[in-house]
Parts: structure tokens; sequence; C-alpha cells
């Protein structure tokens, strides 16, 4: 079903506001997916805030015009799913993950941070923690180093011969 030229202007203006608030762009090739297997990878993406869209090239390339995804344009071929993301590992996520489990859906590119990714490229960003794991990874690492002054003062302490008065101070301070 084709659209006319205003329904082609809305879509346009609905991707371009989209694209305007994302930091990712992955592309997927979805031939022989089944409506069932479209409908949970787009459950996916709603659930993880992404953008998932079956656009039409000449739409995409548009919308995409004079934004850093531009640099995605050569590799907007075929019948592609569109995933956006303002998270700058979530649309990769989404779409690698689910390639995983469905041999149909093919990963054939996308856009970071105004630079075109291959497939490998995009499955490498997927790789990558989300923003929250990261910050916890940061958080156990400053954490780390109090922890093991505290336990040394703790063991200086009794043996010394403080014994438990001694170690208590140390111990308020590990929990802190």
């Amino acid at each position: 079903m084709s659209l006319n030229r205003n329904e082609k202007a809305a879509v346009i203006s609905d991707v371009a506001a989209q694209v305007a608030r994302s930091q990712t762009l992955a592309l997927a090739e979805y031939r022989g997916l089944t409506v069932e297997h479209l409908n949970k990878l787009r459950r996916d993406a709603r659930d993880k805030g992404v953008y998932l869209h079956v656009l039409k090239n000449t739409l995409a390339r548009r919308a995409v015009a004079g934004t850093p995804f531009e640099v995605a344009a050569e590799s907007m071929a075929g019948p592609l799913i569109y995933g956006f993301s303002e998270d700058a590992v979530a649309a990769a996520k989404v779409i690698a993950d689910f390639a995983k489990g469905n041999d149909k859906l093919v990963v054939k590119g996308g856009a970071y941070a105004g630079r075109a990714l291959d497939a490998n490229g995009v499955k490498a960003l997927a790789a990558i923690p989300s923003r929250e794991v990261l910050i916890a990874q940061v958080a156990g690492l400053l954490k780390s180093p109090i922890q093991r002054l505290a336990s040394v003062l703790a063991a200086v302490a009794e043996q010394k011969g403080g014994g438990a008065e001694a170690a208590a101070p140390a111990e308020a301070a590990a929990a802190a």
C-alpha cells in the first residue's frame, strides 16, 4: 500500500523527531520472519525504550539526512527494520540479542557517534554492558580500596591487643 505525499511527510517528520533524540541506529534485515516473531521483537524493543520500525528505505534516508546517522545511508537497502535508541547500546542489544535466537533476522549495520557500523560493529556495541551495570562496576571499584583499608586497620588493631574496642571504629568505617 503506497502512501500519499502528506503521509510520507508525516512518516519522515516522525522518524526525524526520533532521530534527533537518539544516539544509536541499528539496521537488520527481517526477510522470512513471522508476524509472531516480529511482534516479540517489537515488544522487547518497547520494553527497552527502543524505537523499532519497518520503513521504506527512501523515507528513512530522507529522515536521517543531515544527521549523524546519514553515514548509514549506504546500508539502507532491502527489507530493513530500523532501531533507534536514546541509550547508546539499547538498539544494538535488542536487535543483536534477537538475531542470536532467530537466524531469519540478519544484522546489517548501523551508526553510532557519526560513524557507520557494519554487522560486527553493531554486535560489538551490543556486547557493551548497559549504563546501570557500568555505574555499578565503577561504584564497586571505588568502594574496594576503602574496604581493604578498613580490614587492614582492623587486623592491625587486633594484633596490637586492642581487641573488640579497637576493631569497632574500623568496622564502623568499613560500613560507611
